[in-house]
């Protein structure tokens, strides 16, 4: 039986997207006693974080904060091994292609979850079939676009059923969060099941159970000694993880010694200041984050639903935007460089990726345009200023989220051509109203889930996107589908970047940054590097006290 897939990858990460994800080591009290070398240890870590969970039910959740959990948890089938972005046979011993449209999955024999359930392939069908049925807006169901069907012929095999023919991403779409595995005696079918009840029900088989849980205030993880997946054992017996409402008490705590590691988020002046701290280091690790303003193609001005609903003036006001956006200015200005422009749907470093928006917006060369954007909105008979009600979270994206802002407010502003209304709420609030029609305008960041330039395109642009912001385009969708099907390297890369030259004439997002995630872990801790590889999850179990 083969122990890793062997489709041919189309795309591939290059080094420049190994853009530098920032850890930060100082020391902490939490008692010692980590292995570096395998098996478990009998110490703790404490973890500290800003983000924020929405629910640990996989159906109901498709944001870094809930997959930081989710991670540690689930099984899944397949999974990508510390140092490398490719997926392999995680709780699998096989997983490949029995056809063009048939992807099969062979289970390890005597699976059980935490709760002494046993985990065959019927749980693993009810898993994938909840996600698609309960299809929640905040959930990962467009991540399965492509799965027709999921059969269990028998306890260890699944056979998943594919809409279009040799999906050239399906395997990494079994890693990420529309793949974790659930105990389907725990877990309703028709509706996310509450978080209280999940803790309660222990339907876990990854690394870690749960031992406690107050939602978005404390977790503590305890070691799962009957993990059977490619991670191996954790090497920390214990893992606890304190959230914080505001960043400053998050750098205070490392600054003080309390916690051992603190993931999301820091200002870029707080890493900078701390970077100066004898008593921490910096520990460089792969990003692929993205920042971008999501449109509402019915809210907005000139929305569909709008008592002025006009699509050309809707279109000319999200191109003035784009014409406007000094993305150098945010970069330097706000994050000291620690990000960088991005003038692509595609990040740099990702085959595929462009510079379409530097071609098609501002002067050409990616600084901004006044008088093109003037330009713009005149020929479309837009007058007067048009008002933004530009919405931003920056609990969930970082404390510099409202500098990041109020320049976004001031670009726009200055060109006398808009009035920009900031506003702000909390994560768990902002992921349920955006979805909503509540924000006209609003921030979002992406965090992906494989190393592939189609999970920038499927989520944000096909016709059930994840940002239900009404768009849609049946070229885009038509291509989309395509490209997810083509074997040939070079027609592939050639769909990516014509999949982004339609995207960009019609503006759904404007993606204005590309950086990287930061962490700050405790100079006795092991394995910081790790756990900010591996396609950018960050695991726990990597961590250990030296």
């Amino acid at each position: 039986m083969s122990s890793a897939f062997h489709r041919k990858r189309v795309l591939a990460v290059s080094a420049a997207l190994a853009v530098s994800a920032l850890a930060l080591a100082g020391c902490s009290g939490s008692n010692s006693g980590g292995s570096a070398s395998g098996g478990t240890s009998s110490g703790s870590i404490t973890i500290g974080t800003t983000d924020k969970i929405t629910t640990i039910d996989p159906a109901g959740s498709y944001d870094n904060g809930s997959f930081a959990v989710e991670n540690q948890i689930y099984p899944f089938l397949v999974n990508s091994p510390l140092g490398s972005p490719d997926v392999k046979p995680d709780i699998a011993v096989s997983a490949d292609f029995t056809s063009p449209t048939e992807f099969t999955v062979k289970l390890k024999p005597g699976l059980k979850f935490v709760n002494g359930n046993d985990l065959t392939s019927s749980d693993v069908k009810f898993s994938f079939d909840r996600i698609v049925a309960i299809a929640d807006e905040n959930g990962p169901s467009s991540l399965l676009g492509n799965l027709a069907s999921v059969a269990a012929p028998d306890p260890t095999t699944v056979v998943f059923t594919l809409k279009n023919a040799n999906d050239q991403t399906f395997a990494q779409v079994l890693s990420s969060p529309a793949g974790p595995i659930v105990d389907e005696q725990v877990f309703s079918a028709t509706a996310l099941t509450p978080d209280n009840d999940i803790v309660k029900g222990h339907p876990f088989a990854g690394q870690y159970d749960i031992s406690s849980y107050d939602f978005n205030n404390t977790i503590q993880y305890k070691a799962n000694p009957n993990y059977q997946g490619l991670l191996g054992a954790p090497k920390t017996e214990t893992v606890n993880v304190k959230y914080y409402a505001e960043a400053p008490n998050l750098k205070l705590d490392i600054q003080q010694n309390n916690i051992d590691v603190a993931y999301r988020s820091l200002s870029a002046t707080d890493i900078a200041d701390l970077s100066t701290n004898s008593k921490v280091k910096v520990v460089d690790g792969p990003g692929g984050e993205i920042r971008y303003i999501v449109f509402n193609f019915n809210t907005m001005p000139y929305g569909a639903t709008t008592s002025e609903a006009d699509p050309a003036k809707s279109l000319a006001v999200r191109k003035a935007v784009a014409d406007l956006i000094d993305r150098d200015a945010i970069a330097s200005q706000v994050y000291k460089n620690t990000y960088t422009p991005l003038y692509s749907y595609v990040p740099a470093g990702l085959t595929g990726a462009t510079t379409v928006l530097k071609d098609l917006y501002g002067d050409g060369t990616g600084k901004p345009s006044a008088d093109k954007a003037k330009s713009t909105l005149a020929a479309a008979g837009v007058t007067g200023p048009v008002t933004l009600n530009l919405q931003y979270v920056s609990e969930h994206y970082g404390p510099s989220s409202g500098d990041e802002y109020a320049l976004i407010k001031d670009q726009l502003e200055s060109s006398g051509l808009f009035t920009v209304n900031l506003q702000t709420t909390d994560y768990v609030q902002y992921s349920k109203d955006r979805t909503a029609d509540v924000y006209p305008e609003y921030q979002l960041g992406w965090f992906p889930d494989y190393s592939d330039a189609d999970n920038y395109l499927t989520p944000f642009f096909s016709a059930d996107n994840f940002l239900a912001n009404h768009y849609e385009n049946t070229a885009v969708q038509d291509e989309i589908t395509k490209q997810l099907s083509e074997t040939d390297p070079a027609a592939r890369q050639k769909e990516v970047e014509d999949i982004q030259a339609k995207v960009a004439a019609d503006l759904s997002t404007i993606p204005y940054l590309q950086g990287s995630q930061v962490a700050v872990v405790g100079s006795n801790v092991n394995g910081a590097a790790d756990t900010l590889d591996a396609s950018f999850k960050f695991r726990y179990g990597a961590l250990s006290k030296s």
